[in-house]
């Protein structure tokens, strides 16, 4: 496994603790990296997405509400949900990682924490969000002309 996909999967561990237990995000980071032991490349791509993610967590749920018809985020499986959230801040993000990238390890990652159905719904919705935001972006290029 690389190790970026690492990284992903830790920042997906410590979304989940931080959506399930409650816990606060420093509580997180000391007890995770208490726990598992990785390269630093990896804790420090892991702590970029997972405090990424909490920084943006209200826009990107926005985004996800948006894209996720007939589905409320609290009735979303709570792996999903924060793979979700994980993807979407790196589309979001300045690391610019392709798309189609993010999408693939989204759905490697749902298939190895949740379920094969949980990967086609990630794959559903965020091929949605990726589409709009290809089209934003193209409208924006076209503007700076």
């Amino acid at each position: 496994m690389g190790l970026r996909r690492a990284a992903r999967e830790c920042a997906l561990q410590m979304l989940y603790q931080f959506d399930v237990g409650k816990n606060s995000e420093e509580e997180i980071l000391q007890s995770f990296w208490q726990m598992n032991d990785h390269p630093e490349k990896v804790g420090d791509f892991a702590n970029y997405l997972f405090e990424g993610t909490l920084g943006r967590l209200d826009e990107i749920d926005a985004v996800i509400r948006k894209h996720a018809e007939n589905w409320r985020l609290g009735r979303m499986a709570a792996v999903d949900r924060n793979i979700l959230r994980l993807a979407v801040f790196e589309f979001l993000s300045e690391n610019r990682t392709p798309e189609t990238v993010v999408i693939n390890e989204a759905l490697e990652i749902a298939r190895k924490f949740s379920t094969q159905e949980s990967a086609l719904f990630v794959n559903g919705i965020l091929d949605s969000i990726k589409n709009e935001l290809t089209v934003k972006r193209r409208q924006n290029d076209g503007k700076s002309d």
